[in-house]
Order: C-alpha cells, then sequence, then structure tokens
C-alpha cells in the first residue's frame, strides 16, 4: 500500500475512533477514573496477595474487594464530615441580608461612584452602585434561587448512583485482574506496537501518579493551613474549616479556583462574622489570610506539583490550561495537565521523528 494511502487509512481510523471516544465520552470516563481508582488500590492489593495464612494465599479477588472497600471508606467519611458543613452555610448564605452587606461598604462604594462619574461622565442621578449591586446580588442569594439549584442537583442523584455503581463494578475487575486495562488498550492497537504502548502506559502511569497524590497534598495543605490561621484569628471551627475545604478544593482549578475560593469565603464570613469585627475588616482578615496561603501554595507547592511533576515547563503548562479552558471551560481546565501528560508520552513514542515533539517530551 502507498505511503500516502496509509496515512490516508490511519487518519481515518483515528477520526473514528476520536469520534467513538466523545460519543460514548461517559462510559470512557468510568473507564478512566476506575483506572485512576486501582492505580491507588493496587498497592493494598499486592500487600494483600503476598500474605499467606496457613500455607494458602490471600485471594486476588478478596484483596481486591478489600482494597476498593479501603477508597470508599475514605470517600464517605470524607462527604459525611464535609457536606453537612457545605450544605448548612450554603443554607445562611440563603438567609444573608444583602443590603445590610452593601450598606456596611457605602463609603467606598460612594467614592468608586464618584471617581465613575468623574472619568467616565454619566449621569449619578440615574445610577446607583450600590442599587445595582444589591439587585445584582439578592438573586443570586435568593432562597428560591438556591432551592432550584439544589433541586437540579438532586436531579442527577439517578445518574450519579449509576456513575458510582459503574465506577466500582470496572474498579474491582481493573483490581482483581492485574494488566486488565493495559491489556484493553494494547488490544486496540496492532500488534508490532505493542513495546511502544507498554513503554508508554508506563510512564504515563508514573507521572499521573506523581501528578494526582501532589495535587492531592496540595488541596489538603492548602485546607490545614487557612484553616489553622483562621482558627488563631477567632472565627468558629465549622466556618474555618468549611472555608479551608473550599479554598483547598476549588484550588485544583488552576488560576480562577482560588479567585472563586476567597469570594465564597468572604460571603460566609460576611454571614457570620466575628464578634466585635465591622465587616470590612473581616474581609481584610479573610483576604489576607487566602492570599498568604496562596502565596505559599504558588511559591512552594505548585513549583514542584505542576513543572516538576509532570516534566513540564510551567509556560508550556500555562498555555496549555489557556487553550483548554477556552475550548471546555472548568472542565477542561480540571483535566488540561493530566490530558497534556498522556498525550506527550504517547507523542513521544509513536511521533517522536518530529522535531517538536522531540523538543517538548525531552525531559520525560
Amino acid at each position: 500500500m502507498p505511503k500516502l494511502a496509509r496515512y490516508i487509512v490511519g487518519a481515518v481510523v483515528a477520526a473514528v475512533i476520536l469520534f467513538l471516544v466523545w460519543y460514548f465520552s461517559n462510559i470512557v470516563g468510568y473507564i478512566l477514573i476506575s483506572a485512576v481508582l486501582a492505580i491507588i488500590g493496587k498497592p493494598i492489593v499486592d500487600k494483600l496477595v503476598r500474605v499467606r495464612i496457613k500455607g494458602r494465599s490471600f485471594p486476588r479477588w478478596l484483596a481486591a474487594l478489600v482494597a476498593l472497600l479501603a477508597i470508599w471508606t475514605v470517600a464517605v467519611l470524607f462527604v459525611t464530615f464535609f457536606i453537612p458543613l457545605v450544605f448548612g452555610k450554603f443554607s445562611e448564605l440563603s438567609r444573608m441580608d444583602v443590603s445590610f452587606v452593601v450598606e456596611a461598604f457605602e463609603e467606598p462604594l460612594l467614592a468608586l461612584q464618584d471617581f465613575l462619574e468623574k472619568y467616565f461622565a454619566f449621569d449619578a442621578s440615574e445610577f446607583s452602585l450600590s442599587h445595582e449591586l444589591t439587585g445584582h446580588l439578592t438573586p443570586l442569594l435568593n432562597l428560591d434561587t438556591i432551592s432550584d439549584a439544589l433541586s437540579s442537583t438532586f436531579g442527577l442523584i439517578a445518574r450519579t448512583l449509576i456513575a458510582l455503581f459503574s465506577i466500582t463494578f470496572i474498579t474491582f475487575f481493573f483490581l482483581k485482574q492485574d494488566n486488565l486495562f493495559r491489556n484493553m488498550l494494547v488490544a486496540l492497537f496492532p500488534k508490532k506496537y505493542k513495546d511502544n504502548i507498554d513503554r508508554a502506559l508506563a510512564s504515563v502511569t508514573s507521572l499521573l501518579i506523581r501528578y494526582f497524590t501532589g495535587i492531592i497534598a496540595e488541596s489538603a495543605a492548602v485546607m490545614l493551613i487557612l484553616s489553622s490561621l483562621l482558627l488563631i484569628w477567632g472565627f468558629p471551627a465549622d466556618t474555618a474549616f468549611f472555608m479551608g475545604f473550599v479554598v483547598g478544593v476549588l484550588n485544583v482549578i488552576p488560576y480562577i479556583g482560588p479567585i472563586m475560593g476567597a469570594a465564597i469565603s468572604i460571603a460566609v464570613g460576611m454571614v457570620s462574622p466575628l464578634a466585635g469585627m465591622g465587616i470590612g475588616n473581616m474581609v481584610l482578615v479573610i483576604l489576607g489570610n487566602v492570599i498568604f496561603v496562596q502565596m505559599i501554595d504558588n511559591f512552594v507547592l505548585q513549583p514542584y506539583l505542576y513543572s516538576n511533576r509532570v516534566k513540564a515547563h510551567p509556560l508550556e503548562i500555562f498555555l496549555v490550561i489557556l487553550i483548554a479552558g477556552s475550548v471546555a471551560g472548568i472542565l477542561g481546565m480540571l483535566l488540561a495537565i493530566p490530558s497534556y501528560t498522556v498525550l506527550r508520552v504517547f507523542a513521544k513514542e509513536f511521533l517522536n521523528n518530529f522535531r517538536i515533539v522531540q523538543k517538548l517530551t525531552e525531559n520525560i
């Protein structure tokens, strides 16, 4: 077959595969999540199968079941602790008097309005920044609005249960049958590429384990540091841990996550301010602590996480996240780094004759 024809056939096959992945994206997502959970649970399975009881080996199916139960136990404990806290705080937010909060910032808002009137020439008699701010914030914090949002969330329960069952089922077999995911992936490629696939999967597994463990460690560190600082300032334990949890979780969203976390933390602080402290000062305390923790994250944690752990240049990572965010929004930003890592590894194995691929993958 002529070389051009082989390229055309290869491009058609790749396009068909990409279409099937997009069309069955939910199922592909279940498989990928299960593969990650299997990577997390594999050390438990490997240790258990080496245990011998009365000369008999620990059954691998039972080791897989124990590892799966351990993973879900941690997840359930996490949800049990934080979900009531989250719903309680959002319930408090629904009762917040927006006009009272806006009045607390009346002076700076008036100064801002004078600035806008002076330099942008609009009629202040027809426009009030305070009224506009109140009018836009009140619907967002209205109980009916929040109830509608919660109703929509509950509408996802059925799909969530299906997803949880599917992921649990698939993860069990990934743990029970070692290399099952690898064999599934290898089967998609011609036999002559088996060695390339094996090397690529080994490299991807190593890099993704480093990345995901780094993400978890980073979120936990941000949560603990911020919660501790807020406790020192005198915030109630539930409020301090909620703010730490929100900032820690949203911190996984590159660049805009910390801003979202800070905004939610300030809103919660307005609902339950510290005794004897004005709203303005309380906002400064929360914002100052969030910024301090972000500086620790940016200068200590992230350099090791986003560059060293996936072996890519920080500017390279920034551009990838920017492109992914433009294409797929927040979800794209969340998946940008692991997806880019997988693409780089497979590009190194199959497209290493291109100079740009050699340059982008020279550190892998």
